[in-house]
């Protein structure tokens, strides 16, 4: 047994205990309460942070994608530019087709009529080999197989008929693409940022995507311009690269003296032939060949007699007259009235000096071919004043719905320049224009701060 003393001292002690563990267990469990307020703040801040990055994120996903929708339209219209700049080579090439068509003509009229003043030996084909050489005799007896290519060169003829395609191609579907382009270019711009952003967003139908196109200067970059001098001058430029189409003019003269009145003059064999273009920009051509015999007089010495030998003259309805000297309703021979004296009477002809055929001119203008033209077609070409850059540039906007219910908002840019792909041959700086297919796509960030 316990001493009393001990007693008293162990029951204070279990009494102590008692009410330590009845504290104790008052205060059991406010350590998890706290636990759980702190992972509530923190799951509401690990929300809030995950709200932040799907709107961060959705963010980086429109303007990733509007980026990519810029630049693609932005290519669409530098891809239009260079379609445009083909389109207008090809708008050359077919003015050069034509061009060598009018002389194809000329050449056919040309025969037929040599052919016919050949049947009438007018002259004979052996005065002139003996006169000229022989190449120049075989050439005039070779006019005999150009019988009927007269019709040839008619508006009905096979030559007339490609004409007419040339041009009616040139003035209506050329002519059509190029507006059709140029107008159209807004929409199909649109059209494919629109694809591009229905590629990137799946989930969202394509009329979600209402795009809204600022700065765009696309109707300030192209007009339509009408072909003008200097655009004749280019056109007779590239013609001159053919040599189908240059001048044809060459001049024989007989060795032997013929007249002691004039013993520096010779008999001579004059061509003459030009294709070019009118004041109208219309294609004309023309050819002539005729034996010019020396003969003197007592009254007014040395001249010569003109036998024209063949004729023609391609101008356009509408068109100019043919160059050099001519008359109407020149004689078709002259034996009613001495060939000097009717020039005497009727023109103003150098019979001495002269170095052209104004008698075959003549002949040409009345038996002329003339074919409906429309001469050269507009075209687009890059605006006055656009600068030595012609950058053409536009800003796009779009605002989608994002996380949150919050309205996302991008803004992108793009344009496209004329850059060519090497240095000119000459060092030349070159003009952007529509010729050259050099048009390239770039985004343009200082477009769209």
């Amino acid at each position: 047994m316990l001493p009393r003393g001990n007693e008293v001292d162990a029951c204070r002690a279990s009494t102590v205990d008692r009410q330590c563990g009845r504290l104790a267990d008052a205060q059991r469990g406010h350590v998890l309460v706290m636990g759980m307020l702190l992972a509530a703040v923190l799951a509401l801040a690990w929300l809030r942070y995950f709200a932040t990055g799907q709107v961060i994120a959705g963010k980086a996903r429109l303007v990733h994608g509007l980026d990519a929708a810029a630049y693609s339209g932005a290519l669409v219209q530098a891809r239009t530019l260079n379609l445009l700049s083909y389109v207008n080579r090809a708008q050359l090439a077919h003015q050069l087709a034509m061009a060598h068509l009018v002389t194809l003509g000329s050449w056919a009229h040309f025969g037929g009529t040599q052919a016919e003043r050949l049947m009438r030996a007018n002259p004979p084909a052996h005065l002139i080999g003996m006169l000229f050489g022989a190449d120049h005799g075989r050439a005039y007896l070779a006019a005999a197989g150009a019988v009927g290519l007269t019709a040839q060169a008619g508006p009905d003829g096979g030559l007339g008929r490609a004409w007419t395609a040339h041009d009616t191609f040139v003035h209506g579907h050329l002519r059509d693409l190029s507006r059709a382009l140029a107008q159209g270019l807004p929409d199909a711009r649109v059209a494919a940022m629109q694809a591009v952003l229905s590629a990137h967003y799946p989930e969202l139908p394509i009329a979600s995507f209402d795009l809204k196109v600022t700065a765009d200067d696309w109707d300030r970059l192209v007009r339509t311009r009408r072909p003008d001098a200097s655009f004749q001058a280019f056109m007779r430029r590239l013609a001159g690269f053919y040599a189908f189409l240059g001048p044809r003019n060459h001049t024989a003269r007989n060795i032997w003296a013929v007249d002691a009145r004039c013993p520096g003059l010779r008999h001579e064999l004059r061509r003459r032939g030009a294709t070019d273009l009118d004041a109208g920009g219309r294609w004309q051509s023309g050819d002539t060949e005729s034996f010019h015999g020396l003969r003197s007089n007592r009254w007014i010495g040395c001249y010569y007699r003109e036998y024209p030998m063949g004729w023609a003259w391609m101008p356009m309805a509408g068109g100019e007259a043919a160059p050099g000297d001519y008359v109407e309703d020149a004689p078709e021979n002259f034996s009613e009235q001495d060939f000097w004296r009717w020039v005497q009477a009727s023109t103003q002809w150098d019979l001495v000096g002269g170095q052209a055929n104004p008698l075959g001119n003549s002949y040409a203008v009345r038996d002329r071919q003339a074919w409906a033209s429309g001469g050269l077609a507009a075209y687009e070409d890059v605006a006055a004043g656009m600068g030595a850059e012609a950058v053409s540039g536009f800003v796009v906007e779009l605002a989608l719905p994002g996380p949150e219910g919050q309205l996302l908002h991008a803004r992108s840019a793009a344009e496209t320049h004329f850059v060519r792909p090497a240095q000119r041959p000459d060092g030349l700086h070159e003009t952007p224009n529509l010729f050259h297919p050099y048009w390239h796509a770039r985004l343009a960030p200082g477009l769209a701060p």
